[in-house]
């Protein structure tokens, strides 16, 4: 398993990963399914500062010598945190990961080298708002060393429930005062 950069042609994968979470679940706020179209759109918008990187299973592929085949098992990703631009310096993760890959470290994975390439891009502070719960994604953001820095209550709302958001931040180790 490795990760590497988000590229258009993993937009189905993409889709596959994150739309049976938006209809079926509360963990991400989204209502509606993406689109092949909006996937790609969202692509190109997570391929430079504010990336997105996906993991994948590397496996030998049939047919010629050295020949690899690759599936997405999840992607993460960076957002802007908010527009002003003092917040410039901090981002907002996103973790997904195929729900066949749960408990295999693919988040652990994806979190880790996103935290890395954050640091690499000069970013000092990344946010994680995770649907109360969430108890994986809470888990695994403590893992790898986010701290609870809040609870927003009830401010969502998805198939019938009132949803609190917990809030969780990770500031850069060598970054800090």
């Amino acid at each position: 398993m490795r990760t590497r950069l988000v590229e258009v042609d993993d937009a189905c994968a993409l889709m596959n990963i994150l739309n049976p979470e938006v209809v079926e679940t509360a963990v991400s706020f989204d209502l509606v399914p993406k689109s092949l179209d909006e996937q790609r759109k969202w692509i190109l918008d997570h391929q430079s500062t504010h990336l997105c990187l996906v993991a994948v299973n590397t496996s030998g592929g049939a047919g010629e010598p050295g020949a690899r085949d690759e599936s997405i098992a999840g992607f993460a990703s960076f957002s802007p945190f908010r527009e002003r631009p003092a917040y410039a310096t901090t981002v907002e993760n996103s973790v997904y990961v195929y729900r066949g890959a749960r408990g295999l470290g693919v988040g652990e994975l994806l979190l880790n080298d996103l935290i890395m390439s954050a640091k690499e891009s000069g970013f000092h502070s990344i946010i994680a708002r995770i649907v109360g719960e969430n108890t994986g994604s809470i888990r695994l953001h403590e893992k790898v060393g986010f701290t609870l820095v809040g609870t927003e209550v009830e401010v969502g709302r998805k198939h019938g429930h009132w949803l609190d958001v917990v809030e969780y931040q990770y500031v850069m180790p060598d970054l800090r005062r």
